[in-house]
């Protein structure tokens, strides 16, 4: 397992590590978010997709009301969000499947709620409040690709 940690002083500071990121990312990546609220997972989600290429006019948003959007890119990215799911009914099984195991990118906020779901290679972005706008961002890579993205981002120049 690798591991690395940045820390982001503003929003902006952490949509352009998630754009780095969004850069490297290939179908069937599944980056898995996890912080408590306001930890900055929709601003990471929104780096990732400018990363993405997902135009910029369109607006990226929490899914919490209707569990996933999807935005067209470079890469297609559906982000999930599973905040209110306590557990995981079994008749949304079928469609998360198709989201984790498919040809997009997946980013999951409350990752933590997938439990058996979670696939083996994906990358897990842990989000820390450190300040008012000050946040710990760690990356864990988990499985061969987790890993290759870690490193793979924390070698990208910062500009």
């Amino acid at each position: 397992m690798k591991e690395h940690t940045w820390h982001s002083a503003s929003p902006e500071a952490t949509r352009h590590l998630a754009a780095r990121l969004g850069r490297l990312l290939k179908p069937g990546d599944v980056v898995a978010l996890m912080g408590e609220l306001g930890a900055g997972k929709t601003e990471f989600v929104r780096g990732l997709a400018a990363g993405l290429d997902v135009a910029p006019d369109t607006p990226v948003s929490s899914p919490s009301f209707v569990l996933a959007h999807e935005y067209p890119g470079r890469l297609p990215l559906v982000h999930l969000d599973l905040y209110r799911l306590d557990v995981i009914p079994p008749e949304l099984l079928p469609d998360l499947e198709d989201y984790l195991f498919g040809e997009r990118v997946a980013a999951v906020e409350w990752a933590e709620r997938l439990g058996g779901l979670v696939p083996e290679h994906y990358l897990e972005v842990r989000l820390t409040v450190t300040g008012e706008t000050t946040r710990e961002i760690t990356l864990v890579g988990h499985g061969r690709r987790g890993e290759e993205l870690v490193a793979a981002l924390a070698a990208t120049p910062e500009g």
